[in-house]
């Protein structure tokens, strides 16, 4: 018996391999529907291999419990198999993971743990101590218990240093970096975690980093989330571009496996000509055997720990991670996200920096990619046209929020984009598709609502509706519990009040932006602060309080250059700086300020403030009696308005304009209860990306439309799982 079953896993392998995993597993179902019995152990670790192929393949995962606990059943009657059973612990706890049953995940952890423990000092034993302790951290996190999060990280930590396992000590210090960046209670302590990182990873030897691809993303994309959320912008460049370059490389490996692959399986297919010559035969089958030893060490990686004994388990394992990014060796469930989810956060990351920069050409080929990769992958968690939140499997909820949440922030970030560049009818497609998505998925992208909203109300300003973009901002203000979104979208509100430029209106102005002001220095970083003191400072213009406005926005200007590098921005702050030195009739000041913006403006195709440079710039050469220039300025702001009344008009023709202005909310219809706690659970797990979302905005100009929102780049997530 125990040969028919070896043939007939060889048999499940052989499908495995080929991508018939229906009739690898109808091969390993054989064996339990046996009328003859089998030894238990037989048994056990053949539902144990369909568990796992139903887990990876499917979303059958009730079918996959029913087989884990039938295991379970029959490990109780033998005394040893310490792998087999934490094997089936580790994929029962992955099983309750997916369903959203997390107290019976963590009961589950718990008893591997317990059984580690009994086993002594054991490498085995302390692998799968990590592996349990991993997936505890990440149950804990979900319930909000950072606390005991970060102590069982801690645990684990010590374990692998014990072990003298360098990788695996890295594991854990990025995953500890992890939830303290989800918590961010303490900024010391989030140092720490980050130079921890530091020293264990410049404790590798070149080849091991080379080797630890996922451990390099993991590792890379935290410092820059810390990075953005501190609002370092000089320090991000280095991680992107060894992201950038890791992904690339990456790649490139992919696609010479790829072409290996199809070169081999044209030698199998020749080689299965019956007509086949032997001298023929004979070269293609050594050259076969050259490239399968060609294709076992570009795929050979660290996905197997050093010193594991059960041999079969590993070969196994090595053959599934052959494609993942993973950050811990087997026994270790250690992968973070897909490849596919990572090369499109790298992208992300690449659009984060370059847009405040005016790279609009590589942002817009970044956007496409990134967006074009969620959507295959979407499509293969059956989310296509028409599925909504109620149509997913359960198992499928995670991970469709994570690439959902990917594809809003790529969308967010193109409606920035276009708005910078006054292109309207884009930034609506753009801000019409993430509220699509947000009808279809409202629970999972629950945390995308005010910033929906906040966007309306950008775009709302950008095309002069200034009563509907404070309204839009003072209810995405409502749809958020995060501080910093709140006193984002009261900045946005009280510039636009401004720009509505009536006295009930500076009024509220003041009103809404008064108590950020007086609280702006307790924000982590230099984002609200720069927008609230360009904010506080054109009140104090409207209030003819020039030398006060004069003070405050060189304030918030110097903070701009040094920590954001936010060209438009700065353009802004320059235009509203040199206003007021011509107001205060600085004329040399203001004729250079004013090209500086000028400059600016051009290189972002900022139109809107292009008009309102121009038009300040006209107020100058008519003090200084500069005929010439004046015309010749006039000239050129005309060309600009007809150029932008032309784009507002196509944006007042477009179906959507009144949609997106109108003074409503979104109706959704929500998950039921059960299902609403799993979807909120993964809404638990987005990363802090500090994602920038926001477009320019300015002081009402002659050109009243021209107006725009100072960019703040005030990106707000949640957290998202290890």
């Amino acid at each position: 018996m125990d040969t028919l079953a070896e043939g007939l896993w060889g048999l499940s392998d052989f499908h495995e391999q080929k991508g018939e995993f229906a009739k690898a597993i109808k091969c390993l179902e054989a064996i339990c529907q046996s009328p003859v019995s089998f030894l238990p152990i037989i048994e056990v670790k053949t539902r144990l291999r369909i568990a796992t192929l139903l887990l990876r393949h499917s979303h059958n995962v009730n079918h996959a419990k029913s087989h884990l606990e039938r295991s379970q059943l029959l490990l109780k009657s033998i005394p040893s198999c310490f792998e087999l059973k934490c094997r089936a612990y580790s994929l029962l706890s992955q099983c309750y993971h997916l369903v959203g049953a997390i107290p019976t995940q963590k009961q589950i952890l718990n008893k591997g743990l317990e059984l580690t423990k009994s086993l002594g000092n054991g490498f085995a034993a302390k692998l799968w101590y990590c592996n349990f302790s991993s997936q505890l951290s990440t149950a804990l996190i979900i319930e909000g218990d950072y606390q005991n999060s970060l102590a069982t990280l801690e645990q684990g930590y010590k374990c692998a240093a014990e072990m003298c396992y360098p990788e695996l000590q890295m594991f854990f210090a990025t995953s500890k970096l992890h939830v303290h960046l989800m918590q961010w209670d303490d900024v010391d302590m989030v140092e720490r975690a980050l130079a921890r990182c530091d020293e264990v990873w410049n404790s590798f030897e070149l080849n091991k980093t080379q080797q630890c691809l996922g451990l390099l993303f993991y590792n890379e994309l935290l410092h820059i989330f810390y990075r953005f959320r501190i609002c370092d912008y000089k320090n991000i460049a280095q991680h992107i571009d060894k992201l950038d370059a890791a992904m690339k490389a990456d790649l490139q490996k992919t696609e010479h496996v790829q072409k290996l692959t199809s070169e081999l399986n044209t030698i199998n297919q020749t080689l299965s000509d019956p007509a086949m010559k032997q001298r023929d035969c004979s070269m293609l089958i050594e050259k076969r055997a050259l490239l399968k030893q060609q294709l076992v060490t570009i795929t050979t990686s660290n996905s197997v720990a050093q010193g594991y004994t059960d041999s079969t388990s590993v070969e196994y394992e090595r053959r599934l991670s052959a494609d993942k990014l993973e950050l811990a060796p087997y026994p270790i469930d250690g992968e973070w996200l897909p490849k596919n989810a990572v090369y499109a956060l790298v992208d992300l990351t690449v659009v984060m920096f370059g847009r405040p920069k005016g790279h609009f050409k590589e942002c817009t080929k970044r956007i496409q990619s990134g967006t074009q990769v969620i959507k295959v992958e979407l499509s293969k968690l059956g989310i296509t046209d028409g599925v909504r939140e109620v149509d997913l499997q359960h198992s499928a909820i995670w991970m469709a929020g994570v690439y959902l949440m990917l594809l809003m922030q790529f969308l967010e970030n193109k409606v920035a984009v276009d708005l910078t560049r006054a292109d309207f009818i884009e930034a609506q497609e753009a801000l019409v598709q993430m509220r699509g998505w947000y009808i279809r998925f409202p629970t999972i992208l629950h945390a995308c609502e005010s910033i929906i909203e906040m966007l309306r109300g950008q775009y709302s300003h950008s095309v002069g509706c200034f009563d509907e973009a404070a309204f839009h901002f003072v209810e995405a203000a409502k749809l958020t519990e995060s501080k910093s979104i709140q006193a984002t979208c009261q900045v946005y509100a009280a510039v636009s009040y401004i720009c509505i430029g009536d006295a009930e209106s500076s009024s509220q102005a003041l009103d809404l932006i008064g108590p950020v002001y007086r609280v702006m220095d307790s924000f982590i970083g230099a984002r609200e602060k720069t927008s609230v003191l360009f904010g506080y400072g054109l009140l104090l213009m409207k209030q003819q309080n020039l030398q006060e406005a004069r003070i405050r926005l060189a304030t918030g200007l110097q903070l701009t250059h040094s920590n954001l590098g936010n060209l438009q921005l700065v353009s802004q702050y320059l235009t509203v700086l040199g206003s007021l030195a011509l107001a205060l009739h600085d004329t040399v000041q203001a004729r250079e300020i004013l090209r500086s913006a000028l400059t600016l403006a051009k290189k972002l195709n900022d139109v809107p403030t292009q008009i309102w440079v121009l038009s300040v710039l006209s107020a100058l050469y008519q003090e200084l009696g500069e005929r010439g220039n004046e015309m010749e300025n006039a000239e050129y702001q005309r060309k600009k308005i007809d150029d932008l009344h032309k784009r507002f008009a196509d944006a007042y023709a477009s179906i959507h304009h009144t949609a997106l202005i109108n003074k409503d909310k979104i109706e959704v219809h929500q998950l039921q209860e059960s299902d609403s706690k799993r979807a909120m659970a993964s809404q638990s797990m987005k990363v802090d990306l500090d994602i920038p979302e926001s477009i320019g905005l300015a002081s009402s100009t002659p050109v009243k439309s021209s107006s725009r929102l100072v960019d703040l780049d005030s990106g707000r997530r949640g957290k998202r799982k290890i």
